[in-house]
Formats: C-alpha cells, structure tokens, sequence
C-alpha cells in the first residue's frame, strides 16, 4: 500500500507519496523516477517520503513552501522524530539513492553525498500536517508497470523530438543547398549568348530598310 498526499502550496499541485512499511519502501526505492526527491529524517528511523516533482522543476529549486511541507510530512512520519525539537530532515534525487544487497529492508546509502541536502524543522506545525493529511489517499499501485509506462512515454517523446530535429536538420540542410545554387547561378543570365536566329532577323531588317 502506498499513501498519497497533495500539496497545494506550489502550482501546480504537488504530489507526494509514502509506503506503508519498510518492505513497501523497497518497492518505491526500486521504481522511483528521475523527477521524484527522497526525504527522510536524518539518523532517525522514519518513513520514506517521496515528492514528485513537475517537468521542468529541479530538486535544489523547492519552492520554500512546498519544502516545509515535506519536511514537516516527514517528521510527522518518524515515530522518534515527531516527538523531538530540533529535527533535521535530509533530501536528495531519487536516482542518487544506493541500495546493495549487504543493506537492510528500506535502508539506503547515497551515491553522492553532495547532492544531500538538509532542512531544520524546529517543530511539528499541526496545521501544515492536518492540512496534508486531510488529502491522504490509500492506494495499491503496480509501482513496476507504472514505471515502465513512464518510461516508454519518455521514449515516445524522445523519438518524437529526434524526429523533429532530423526534420528541421532537412529543411536547413535543403534551405542551405538552394541558397548556395543561387548564388552560383546569380550571374547565368548575364553572360547567355544572343539566339543567332535573332541575330540573323535583325540584319535582315536592317537591309531591307536601307534597301527601300
């Protein structure tokens, strides 16, 4: 089962999810998305929280508001850390996550300890976490087709835009070819010899005038 939760401090809505357990935060930790940031409660047990992040949205460029949201959602899931002041949440991209098989379930590591950053929340702020929860929805997703349906939309969208610019490379490449034909042939009609039957007419004309 996995819980989902709407933000609407950012627009458009944010959507953030969450799994039941720590064997479900496995499923989430292997079919997460490239546009999803991981939150957790830094050396405290707590639960996984996921944001989605829009298209075009970038992981160190939270709104503040959106941020509060999921860290306070974050705290509010700790057994341990939603009791305690002072807690500090950690975030970072999904696809900076590390998992290998001498870890335990639902416990992770980073690839990149840079791309890790922190948040203070100096205390829980009921409303924020009413707020949150009044939108939560249970749900059983199949996290392996939803992941492979992204997938292959991006795929989709990729040959799209390969295809355009293959497109556009014809048309300039074209557009090229005829401007270079042009300026080779500017000066044809310049230097085309005079018909000779027309040469000839015209002396003939001219003979026959001063002939009468």
């Amino acid at each position: 089962m996995v819980y989902y939760f709407t933000s609407n401090v950012a627009s458009p809505d944010a959507f953030v999810y969450v799994g039941k357990d720590k064997v479900e935060n496995e499923e989430l930790i292997k079919y997460g998305l490239e546009e999803d940031v991981w939150f957790h409660v830094d050396k405290l047990s707590s639960a996984h929280i996921y944001l989605r992040m829009n298209e075009g949205d970038t992981w160190d460029a939270i709104p503040e508001d959106l941020l509060t949201d999921c860290a306070q959602l974050t705290k509010a899931n700790s057994i341990e850390g939603n009791k305690k002041d002072n807690v500090t949440i950690i975030y970072t991209p999904w696809s900076n996550l590390k998992k290998d098989g001498s870890m335990a379930v639902g416990q992770v590591s980073f690839k990149d300890n840079k791309k890790v950053k922190r948040i203070l929340v100096s205390q829980r702020e009921n409303p924020i976490v009413n707020r949150l929860n009044k939108t939560k929805v249970e749900k059983f997703p199949d996290l392996a087709m939803e992941k492979e349906e992204k997938l292959k939309s991006l795929r989709k969208k990729d040959q799209a835009a390969r295809l355009d610019r293959k497109k556009e490379e014809a048309r300039i490449a074209q557009e090229r070819k005829e401007k270079k034909w042009q300026k080779d042939h500017a000066y044809d009609d310049m230097f085309q010899e005079e018909d000779p039957d027309e040469a000839n007419n015209q002396g003939r004309e001219d003979l026959e005038d001063d002939f009468m």
